[in-house]
């Protein structure tokens, strides 16, 4: 799997020191997701690094990074779009789009989409 590490330089190093040994191979690394975006790389995932240790943060209980497909689904959740107009928008289907909305509420432990939203934002896995 390649990722890009995105959050403070130490939360990054944490992360990198977490993984050594894992068939996971780190292809870049950025402040934001947006800054990753920048980049120009096409990882797997991004792996987020909370701001602060004391901070509330669904990375430190995240089993397994959101695929670049599922931010791309929680931002137009965010934006306010029912399944269906984001499975038009995305070219997938309803379906699709709701498995995704399952998996991401299930990595950020969240009981809903807004939830999701509210979560990902506070740890700036998307940007509003």
């Amino acid at each position: 799997m390649r990722i890009v590490l995105v959050g403070p330089p130490e939360g990054r190093a944490a992360l990198g020191r977490a993984l050594a040994g894992a068939d996971i191979v780190v292809i870049g690394e950025a402040r934001t997701i947006e800054a990753a975006r920048r980049l120009g790389l096409d990882p797997d995932a991004w792996l987020v690094a909370p701001d602060r240790d004391d901070a509330p943060s669904v990375t430190g209980s995240l089993v397994e990074p959101l695929t670049p497909r599922e931010i791309q689904v929680l931002e137009l959740v965010a934006e306010g779009l029912p399944n269906k107009l984001i499975a038009k928008r995305l070219e997938i289907s309803d379906q699709t789009v709701k498995f995704h909305v399952a998996s991401i509420c299930g990595k950020l432990g969240a009981a809903n989409r807004t939830e999701a939203v509210r979560k990902a934002i506070r740890n700036g896995l998307i940007a509003v």
